[in-house]
């Protein structure tokens, strides 16, 4: 028996999501092979000794690059039992197997593969089951030397390994594609196993730690061991987590403990400003609420990384130049990767956008070769300006960032030069630090521009 473990794209990270099966499997003798195409080739012999291989599906990006090496396994290796796991692959179940996938997996699959692979027969499992994680085993994936790093404001680079503390949110976000998976359940994965792989990465070369949960404060006082241990097991060690704006508000008092233990900055999934499309999205905050949180990450001396889905079905152009002015306002130009003044909302399988009435009566059919439900705004002029913000981005990715939000903004005045009150001294602090791949979420940027920017 031989595994074969294949990830296509994880946001320029080492997937998390091939180390921990690799572990599972492992411990239980299985042979194992790990293979990330977004960083090495995945030769024919690979597939060819592979009794099963399974595709890793965190999100929409990585699904669809998958589908042409789903159909270059078959066609290599027809006698192996093809497998996708992953957040992405119970929304597209249908799909895969209509391209010959024989077992289709969520997010927690690391108890099914070991039941596959030493073939028990099936069971009646939870969607997600409660597992008793064990460390990861990076031990055959490429070193973190060439995944993505993060970019210091004095033009150095730090190796960034990337691990979880938690999976799932308790949150639902209609536009968020956990929630149809996980339904508002999340998972704690025990300290010993976070700090063991952190340790194992720092080893590697880590000198940052990118948290991978979809939000770091879903369970705080599991955020503040992890943020204190880590602190004290490798002083000097940096990292970034992901948090949401009522839970920053909320828990406001753990920001000076985030800056103090070295997080040098917090994303955040914003998405709008625009009362209609928050509400839409079900996103639990306001727009006082963001500029609340950018205060309070000011004071705290945490850099807010605010993240957008600015292109709806309810934006306006006059909303996306309000949008713009307030950025401009908050003196964020710098803390927003380009790449989030152009992103379109996707409507995927199952998202419980489909909820409302509104994007059932504006989509069209489901569409295999994008993985989406099309929908086109219903002024063309708002559709034309997100292309061309999309251009503009792709065509300044060699620019620094307040240069790239200033061809856009001169883009959506039709060219006229912004007229603004200057942002107050105290709120300009200079480039943040950043990975090197941006981070993005229900939207499809595409690898090769999310790279760049």
């Amino acid at each position: 028996m031989r595994v074969l473990l294949v990830s296509t794209y994880d946001l320029g990270r080492q997937p998390f999501g091939l180390a921990s099966p690799a572990a599972w499997l492992r411990r239980e003798g299985i042979s194992v092979d790990c293979v990330d195409t977004s960083r090495e080739p995945l030769s024919d012999d690979t597939i060819g000794r592979a009794t099963i291989v399974a595709f890793f599906l965190p999100m929409h990006t990585a699904t669809r690059l998958a589908a042409p090496l789903i159909d270059r396994v078959r066609a290599v290796n027809a006698s192996a039992q093809l497998v996708a796991y992953g957040l992405y692959a119970p929304l597209n179940a249908a799909w895969l197997r209509s391209r010959g996938v024989a077992t289709v997996l969520g997010p927690e699959a690391e108890e099914d593969l070991v039941a596959l692979a030493v073939g028990e027969p099936d069971k009646a499992r939870p969607t997600i089951p409660r597992l008793q994680f064990i460390q990861p085993d990076r031990s055959t994936l490429p070193p973190l030397r060439r995944y993505a790093a993060l970019q210091m404001p004095d033009g150095s680079r730090r190796v960034v390994g990337t691990t979880d503390t938690t999976r799932g949110c308790k949150h639902l976000c209609r536009h968020c594609p956990i929630v149809p998976v996980y339904r508002g359940a999340f998972r704690v994965i025990s300290d010993d196993v976070v700090f063991a792989d952190v340790a194992a990465q720092v080893a590697d070369g880590a000198q940052h730690i990118s948290f991978g949960d979809p939000d770091f404060f879903n369970g705080p006082t599991h955020a503040r061991r992890i943020a204190e241990r880590m602190a004290a097991d490798h002083p000097g060690l940096t990292y970034d987590v992901t948090i949401k704006i009522e839970h920053l508000l909320k828990h406001a008092d753990m920001l000076p403990l985030l800056a103090a233990t070295g997080c040098l900055f917090v994303t955040s999934a914003v998405e709008s400003i625009d009362p209609v499309v928050l509400r839409q999205l079900r996103k639990g905050h306001t727009r006082e609420d963001f500029v609340q949180a950018v205060a309070l990450c000011r004071q705290a001396g945490v850099r807010l990384s605010p993240t957008f889905v600015p292109f709806t079905p309810w934006t306006t152009t006059a909303g996306y130049v309000d949008l713009l002015d307030l950025l401009a306002q908050l003196g964020l130009e710098e803390d927003v990767a380009p790449i989030q003044l152009g992103i379109r909302l996707l409507v995927t399988a199952d998202s419980a956008l489909l909820e409302l009435d509104d994007i059932r009566a504006g989509v069209d059919p489901f569409d295999p070769a994008s993985l989406t439900w099309p929908w086109r705004h219903r002024e063309r002029a708002v559709d034309e300006l997100q292309a061309e913000v999309m251009r503009v981005v792709a065509s300044m990715t060699s620019a620094p960032r307040r240069d790239v939000f200033s061809a856009i903004d001169a883009l959506a005045r039709g060219g006229a030069a912004a007229v603004r009150p200057k942002p107050h001294p105290a709120t300009v602090a200079g480039p943040p630090p950043h990975l090197t791949e941006a981070w993005y979420c229900c939207a499809e940027p595409g690898p090769d521009i999310a790279s760049s920017v």
